[in-house]
Formats: C-alpha cells, sequence, structure tokens
C-alpha cells in the first residue's frame, strides 16, 4: 500500500447531501452529479456519518449502473468520519469507532474504505481521540481502512492531537482535514496550521470548505432543516457583502474568486518538497455545482507545457491538472487583496475563539 493516499486538487464534498446544508437531501439527482463529477476526473467522495442521510444516498447513488456500469470501486476514492453523531453528541470509544465503520462500510456498499477521520476532535480530550486513532490504526492493518486522519477547525487541537498520536504509536497521522481556514477571510491552516503538522509528519492535508461553509458568496449563508447553524457574526456577513460588491464591480465574482485562491495556495504549498501535499474539499448539491467548481479549478490549474495544447483533448480531467496558471494568479492577487482590505480586522477571524489566534 502506498504511503499516503493519492487525491485529486479538488474532492468532492459530502455534507451537500445533508439536512444541515439542505432542506430535501433525498430529492438531489446524487447518481447524475457523481458521474458527471467522476467523468471531470473528481473521482473523491468525503462525508460523514454526522451529514445525514448523506452516507446511505452516496451507497445507493454508487450502485447505480450509471456508475457502476463505468467506474470500478478502484477508480474512485472514499473518506468518511467517525464519532461525530450529532451536534452536541460524541462518542470517540474505541468500540463505537470500530462499529461506525462498519456502519459506513454497509452504508457506502465496499468492502473497504480509504480514508476514514476522527470527525471534530476539538469537541473530545486529546486522549479520546489518540484512543480513536489506534482503532483506526487497528482498522487499517484489518484492510478495513485505507489511511487514518483526523478532522477538525481547531488548528490548535488538530496539531495536539497529531504530536501526541505519533509519541504513543509511533507513527504519524496519514492525512489531517481542516476547514474553512484556507480562505480569502482566514488563511490559519497556511500559515500556522502546515508548518506545524509537517512537524508531526503529517503528509496530506485537506482542506474543506473554501467558501467558509458557504460565507464567501453574494447570497445568504445556507440553511437547511436545523436552520442558521452558520458561525460567522453579522459583522462579518456585513463586511462579506460589501466584499462581494465590490468584485462583482471589478467583473468576477466573490465564489469564483475564492475558491481560485485556495486552490491556488494549495497547489502552491504542495510544491514545497518539505510540505504536506494540499487538496480542497469542494461543496456540492448539484450538476451545476460540481460544473462550476471544475471552471474554478481550470481557470486558476492547468496541464504541464507539453500537454497544455493537446487538440485530442476535448473536455478536462482535473487528475492532470497540475501547474497554476501564474497569469490568472498575478491578476486575482489585485483582487484578492482588494478583498481584505474591506474585511479588515475580519482577516484570520477565527470561528471558534472568536478572536485572531496566535501562532502555535
Amino acid at each position: 500500500m502506498e504511503n499516503q493516499p493519492r487525491l485529486p486538487p479538488i474532492i468532492m464534498g459530502g455534507a451537500g447531501f445533508s439536512y444541515q446544508l439542505h432542506p430535501q437531501p433525498d430529492q438531489i439527482p446524487i447518481s447524475s452529479i457523481i458521474r458527471r463529477a467522476f467523468d471531470l476526473g473528481v473521482r473523491c467522495i468525503d462525508t460523514s456519518p454526522y451529514y445525514e442521510p448523506s452516507e446511505q444516498l452516496l451507497g445507493h447513488a454508487l450502485a447505480h449502473p450509471e456508475i457502476r456500469d463505468k467506474y470500478s470501486r478502484e477508480d474512485y476514492i472514499l473518506m468518511t468520519k467517525a464519532g461525530r453523531i450529532s451536534a452536541d453528541k460524541f462518542n470517540y470509544s474505541p468500540e463505537w469507532i470500530q462499529s461506525s465503520v462498519a456502519r459506513s462500510l454497509s452504508r457506502l456498499g465496499t468492502s473497504y474504505l480509504d480514508v476514514v477521520f476522527c470527525h471534530d476532535v476539538e469537541f473530545v480530550s486529546c486522549n479520546q481521540a489518540v484512543d480513536a486513532v489506534g482503532a483506526l490504526f487497528e482498522l487499517k492493518e484489518q484492510g478495513k481502512v485505507g489511511f487514518v486522519g483526523i478532522s477538525g477547525y481547531s488548528i490548535e487541537s488538530l496539531v495536539q492531537v497529531a504530536r501526541r498520536v505519533r509519541q504513543v504509536y509511533k507513527r504519524p497521522l496519514d492525512v489531517v482535514q481542516n476547514w474553512a481556514q484556507l480562505t480569502l477571510q482566514n488563511s490559519r491552516l497556511e500559515t500556522v496550521g502546515i508548518p506545524a503538522l509537517r512537524e508531526e509528519g503529517v503528509g496530506v492535508i485537506c482542506n474543506s470548505s473554501p467558501l467558509a461553509s458557504g460565507l464567501l458568496r453574494s447570497t445568504s449563508v445556507p440553511s437547511g432543516k436545523l436552520g442558521d447553524w452558520h458561525p460567522s457574526p453579522a459583522g462579518l456577513r456585513s463586511a462579506v457583502r460589501e466584499a462581494s460588491d465590490w468584485v462583482e464591480s471589478q467583473g468576477s465574482t466573490l465564489v469564483n474568486l475564492a475558491l481560485r485562491f485556495s486552490i491556488s495556495r494549495a497547489l502552491q504549498m504542495s510544491r514545497s518538497e518539505k510540505n504536506p501535499n494540499v487538496h480542497t474539499i469542494v461543496g456540492v448539491s448539484s450538476i451545476s455545482d460540481i460544473e462550476d467548481n471544475v471552471k474554478a479549478t481550470t481557470a486558476i490549474l492547468r496541464r504541464p507545457t507539453p500537454l497544455s495544447d493537446d487538440p485530442t483533448t476535448t473536455e478536462v480531467n482535473v487528475l492532470s491538472l497540475t501547474e497554476i496558471r501564474e497569469e490568472v494568479e498575478q491578476s486575482d492577487l489585485v483582487l484578492c487583496q482588494g478583498v481584505r482590505m474591506i474585511l479588515g480586522d475580519w482577516v484570520d477571524y477565527d470561528f471558534e475563539s472568536k478572536t485572531k489566534q496566535a501562532k502555535i
């Protein structure tokens, strides 16, 4: 088995198929969305039992002939999580972790999961998280889990757990997922998180929520059956609306600018041999969402120069996009600086502690 998962530059997030983000997730044409994503090279899905009923819907969709007849299980990557049950309920006991993984295997209709994260480690003690990781390491030895990781918002908690895991098990975590902190609004994952996680031997980092869970767009934050759960305060939302209006006056949109920013920064950081590989998890709940995400990716990334003008290629495959379009990156720089000037003191605002964080 390889030392780390080989992930595409963008990954399809499964939270869009949940009650948290959609009032009727069972009405979403998920099999058609997945087929379109896979055809475009986005052959990695990240989900969680907490994103009810995402796992069940994804499992049903992956079994559909539209997917099954063209793509084998080895053609795509499935990532899920364990430990978080509901908004205020967690179970990180090794027994529950094993049970949760078994349930995910059944729901997703697979004999193995490529990656499993302990979900939102900041809500439990470090020791509980480390014990849960140990259970996942056991499942990895059994071949039921390919790679073991942790996820969460708090960079400090992620680093603490990663450090302790290495001390206890004499091996590093394979992958870490952090959300909403490699964005136009908050880039602490780049400045603080990645250097610290690199020191703990982490080889892959997933940046989820490049739009800060729907904050960085012209419309209001997403709301499902759970209502307005987004942690951003009114002042930040107001500043984002002002920034969005300004970006549109410059001929672009905040959504596309924010996506290009996160995707390009991820690839820039991955270029250094010292750094982990960084990948971006994007929100999806429609075919147009996946197409828009791929369009944003191709706007900022390209294939290597010898392949860039291949006349035999009629449609993009994101797996081949390994270089940054420097001319786009430079033109975006002015817009990104303008947005951050408008956000002012809200730049690097921390949803968890409601303040700017000191370095680790």
